[in-house]
């Protein structure tokens, strides 16, 4: 009997001893976007991408030594289950990173569960800005980047009588704000600024309102499947593109598969990639994604900036030689890479990401043609000038606690 507990424990020691001196063979991290609900139409394809850089990565022997182990979990539509998955990745299975969230709604419920856990979320969508975190990295477009270059090319090439519309939550709102601010300086007139809650397909009155108004151009920042009640009202309506264009700023390539591309054409869009761009980065990139996901299947400015985080933070993760989130995050300032849509690199005062800007138009299905590009990458203003950053930030505070604690209208 003796024997057996001293061979016993010996075999115990030894576990301990080989588990202390063995590194675990992967490294995971956490992929939170709506796979379902209204949201579902534009943030499965960015899981994709997101999934597709990591397998890429993984097939060039991973990183440090490692696989890298996406845990891929749905956000649901509802910030609430965000920022509840967001505590689940983060202490229960014990990511290195979380790339996810789309809408602004999502990223600002979460954000405070990565500032408490001192973590790090890649957002990868075009925002309004006003904000900047330590613990969150912006592969999308600030407003400079995307809202106020479009704002000035309509004034400048379409008209000078603006109607907004946009979903009822914090982007929307903000992204308003801001064009109308832009449009005061520069002389135009806003004769409409019209929400309808995020998921709603009741679209009817406000298509009557801008009808009434008689604007020369449409500024869209309706997100989500209310998109496709949106321009198949506009479309009853007898508004198309050659009579009042719509500039919209969450329409791209991918949502215009679930929409008639021959009503869309002539229409506008403006992000910092677009499927048509012409470059061997591209090429490939687009290749490799139908490869992977089908023949019929886009990509678009969000699914291109989810690929680039993985990338972005992979450098970051090589250079710290670890992927513990303090040492990281010291290593994210100003990494850099040649991605699909050009040079990219994370500005280190506010880690937004430098990005060229790009002005389009629709003319089918992955086709849009660029009619303005800045040429080279802008640098991120994530407080736009208009206002000084104490207004913007009760702006804002009003925003929420008009919203009864939600970065969101709920209900009407």
């Amino acid at each position: 009997m003796l024997v057996f507990f001293k061979k016993y424990y010996l075999l115990l020691l030894c576990s301990f001893l080989w588990a202390c001196q063995t590194e675990p063979d992967e490294i995971k991290v956490g992929v939170l976007h709506s796979l379902s609900g209204t949201m579902a139409i534009s943030e499965k394809a960015v899981a994709n991408a997101t999934l597709m850089a990591i397998d890429e990565i993984n097939a060039k022997g991973g990183l440090l030594g490692k696989k890298i182990k996406p845990i891929v979990v749905d956000g649901k539509s509802d910030w609430g289950v965000f920022a509840a998955e967001a505590d689940r990745l983060i202490n229960q299975e014990k990511v290195s990173v979380i790339f996810g969230c789309w809408t602004s709604a999502s990223r600002k419920t979460v954000k405070p569960v990565f500032e408490k856990n001192n973590h790090l979320l890649f957002y990868p969508i075009q925002y309004e800005g006003l904000e900047q975190s330590p613990n969150i990295v912006y592969t999308g477009a600030a407003p400079n980047q995307q809202i106020q270059p479009a704002t000035r090319w309509a004034f400048d090439n379409i008209g000078k009588k603006f109607f907004i519309v946009g979903s009822d939550y914090v982007f929307p709102r903000t992204a308003s704000a801001i064009i109308k601010d832009m449009v005061k300086e520069l002389g135009g007139e806003v004769v409409g600024d019209e929400f309808v809650l995020l998921g709603s397909t009741d679209v009817k009155p406000l298509v009557e309102k801008i009808m009434a108004a008689k604007p020369d151009v449409i500024f869209n920042n309706i997100n989500g499947d209310s998109n496709l009640a949106f321009f198949k009202e506009l479309r009853a309506a007898g508004i198309t593109p050659d009579k009042i264009p719509t500039f919209s700023f969450s329409v791209a390539e991918d949502e215009l598969r679930s929409m008639d591309i021959e009503q869309m054409k002539g229409d506008y869009t403006a992000w910092n990639y677009f499927q048509s761009i012409d470059t061997p980065e591209n090429k490939t990139f687009v290749e490799n994604y139908k490869k992977k996901y089908g023949i019929d299947v886009v990509t678009d400015d969000p699914i291109e900036a989810g690929y680039i985080s993985v990338y972005l933070w992979s450098q970051a993760v090589k250079e710290a030689g670890t992927d513990n989130v303090n040492e990281v995050r010291k290593h994210l300032s100003n990494q850099s890479f040649n991605a699909p849509e050009g040079l990219v690199y994370i500005d280190g005062a506010t880690q937004h990401t430098w990005k060229t800007v790009r002005i389009g138009r629709f003319r089918g299905y992955g086709d849009v043609e660029v009619v303005w590009s800045s040429e080279k990458p802008v640098q991120p203003i994530p407080y736009p000038l208009s206002r000084k950053q104490p207004v913007w930030d009760k702006f804002l505070q009003d925003l929420y606690n008009g919203w009864d604690g939600n970065w969101a209208k709920l209900r009407e």
